[in-house]
Formats: C-alpha cells, sequence, structure tokens
C-alpha cells in the first residue's frame, strides 16, 4: 500500500508541515524523508534547537527547512490573513499572539499555501489540531463537519493486503443523521485514496429490521437516503458486523445485498462502538491502524496519537500527503 501511495508522491511531490520540531520521533522521520524524493518536511521550531535536538539522536536534519514562528520574516502578512480567515473574531493582537503556537502557525502555513498538508499531535491533543483547522482550514464546500476514518491493513498468508475502513472513531460522539451521511461518503472516498473498493455498511445491534431502537432508525434512515442518492458505490444496513462480513450469514439476513458479507468499509453509529471496533481489529485481529485520519477539511490535517514512534508518525505523513489534490 505505501509502496504505491509513494509511487503516486514521487509523480507530484509535496511538502509537510511538522509542528514539533524538536521531538525525536519527528526528527527520526524528517530524517528518513529527506533521504527521498518525494515528500519534504518543514519543522516548526527553532532552528538551533531543532538541530540540537537531532545531534543528540545522532540524525542528519541538515538540509531541513526550520520555520521559527518568534522569526518568520513573513509575519506581519500571516497575521493580515489569519485576522480575514477569523472575520472579526479575533483583533491582530490577538492572531499574532496565536500564531506564536506552533499548531497555530503551522496551520496558517497550510492556509496560506506555503505548505501542503499538516501532522501534528505527537504532544498535544487532538483538539489542539482540529481546533486551528477548522477555525483556518475549515470544511470544504458542502461539508458541514469535520470527521474521521482508520485505514487498517493486514497482510494475506497467500500475498498481498486486507486494506478496510472504518469510521468515524475518533471525532463525532453521537452523529446524527445527517452527520452519518457525510461521514459515509468521505470515509468511501478516503477508503479509494488506499485502493479500496468502498462497499459500505451502515453497522448496527440490528440486521435488516431485526432490531428496534433509536440507533437503528438512525442508520436505517441514513441508509435509504444515501442509496436514493445515487452514489458510485454501494451502500447497505443497518446490519450487524457478522452480517457485514461473512458471506453466508449477510447473505441469509439481508439476501440479495450487494454489501452484506462483503463490506470493507465500516461507519459505526457513534464514538464508543467505533473507537472500540477499530482496536479490537487492531488488537486482536493484527491489523496496522493509521489514523485517524482528519476526513472533510479544504486541506489534508492530521493528528498523531501522543505514543505514536518514529515509523508511525513517516507512515502518517505519506498518508496526510497521499491525501493532498
Amino acid at each position: 500500500m505505501f509502496r504505491k501511495l509513494i509511487q503516486k508522491l514521487k509523480h507530484n511531490p509535496k511538502t509537510i508541515v511538522f509542528t514539533e520540531g524538536t521531538d525525536p520521533r519527528i526528527l527520526e522521520a524528517s530524517a528518513r524523508l529527506l533521504s527521498g524524493t518525494f515528500l519534504t518536511p518543514i519543522l516548526v521550531g527553532n532552528q538551533e534547537e531543532v538541530l540540537a535536538a537531532a545531534d543528540r539522536e545522532c540524525l542528519n536534519v541538515q538540509n531541513v527547512q526550520v520555520l521559527d514562528p518568534a522569526t518568520y520574516e513573513g509575519m506581519d502578512e500571516m497575521v493580515e490573513k489569519m485576522v480575514e480567515l477569523r472575520k472579526g473574531k479575533m483583533s491582530a493582537e490577538e492572531c499574532r499572539e496565536a500564531l506564536q503556537k506552533a499548531n497555530y502557525f503551522g496551520t496558517m502555513l497550510v492556509a496560506m499555501g506555503k505548505a501542503d498538508c499538516l501532522l501534528g499531535g505527537a504532544t498535544y491533543s487532538t483538539a489542539d489540531t482540529v481546533r486551528p483547522a477548522l477555525q483556518l482550514v475549515k470544511t470544504k464546500p458542502g461539508n458541514k463537519i469535520v470527521s474521521s476514518c482508520f485505514i487498517l491493513v493486514r497482510p494475506f498468508a497467500t500475498g498481498g493486503n486486507q486494506v478496510l475502513a472504518m469510521g468515524d472513531c475518533a471525532i463525532n460522539i453521537d452523529p446524527t443523521e445527517d452527520e452519518l451521511i457525510e461521514i459515509a461518503q468521505e470515509v468511501a472516498k478516503c477508503a479509494r485514496i488506499f485502493g479500496v473498493d468502498p462497499k459500505v455498511a451502515m453497522l448496527s445491534y440490528s440486521t435488516n429490521g431485526s432490531g428496534k431502537g433509536s440507533t437503528v432508525d438512525k442508520m436505517r434512515n441514513a441508509t435509504r437516503r444515501l442509496q436514493d442518492m445515487m452514489l458510485d458505490f454501494p451502500v447497505d444496513g443497518e446490519m450487524q458486523f457478522d452480517a457485514a462480513v461473512n458471506p453466508s450469514v449477510g447473505q441469509l439476513k439481508f439476501p440479495g445485498s450487494q454489501v452484506a458479507g462483503y463490506a470493507n468499509t465500516f461507519i459505526f453509529p457513534e464514538i464508543t462502538a467505533g473507537n472500540i471496533g477499530y482496536k479490537i481489529a487492531q488488537r486482536m485481529g493484527n491489523f496496522d491502524a493509521y489514523g485517524p485520519i482528519l476526513l472533510g477539511l479544504n486541506a489534508p490535517i492530521n493528528d498523531l496519537s501522543r505514543g505514536c514512534n518514529a515509523l508511525e508518525v513517516y507512515s502518517m505523513a505519506i498518508i496526510t500527503a497521499a491525501l493532498a489534490e
């Protein structure tokens, strides 16, 4: 999967901002990226501190671009643009103060086209990545929310990989029917980037009317509305997970469905089920889980786990860049 993404980026190289330039994991991933030609890192931080941190780790990042909010020559232009984007909600002084923080500074580099994408959160919360993205990069036209998905990858014994997409497992706590419709479409688009031909299952504790409840109604109604949209991928539900992945169970409970038994893209009714579900797949199903991949923004901005390692940073950098137009 990553070979294909790298090949795509070689034809159209990108730049990525790392907001935590002195973090050893970020530096190790950056050193690896600098040895290639497909993705150029930009590190936010004080240049002397970044290079000193790299020396301590015996990492060669001498050619990396380091941008320091305290000395950035284009700060006045950046402040002016941020005031415009905030539409009177922040004064110039408030914007200048916010831009001393790496997450806001890095996001503005993307908003102004100085970089193609951003990866942050190795040392701070998801909210600190999402908030400036919503305020400055904003959602795509037609999108009302930011959502997320995880890409799960597991090798087949015979060669190749099984690749699945799951959403929303990280952002929207209890999505409405309208939000589920948006989430399903965004997760399906994301799945395609990673080579998945999406077959979307709208998950529930009920299959094809076998159970009752408000979440069942929500998933069933969202499914019907998605089907009415005549999308270019099959979607069905509501259905239980066994009906989604096991052909004999799926076709018994949901005869004639294009999705039941063959699903590879899963939409959960709320965050609790989604978060538990992907972690079960990761820990007990031996899938590698990549994400959360943020969806619905005007530019790719993604969040790292604070427990990530350098390989995960490198992998998520490639994934983030692959989302860029």
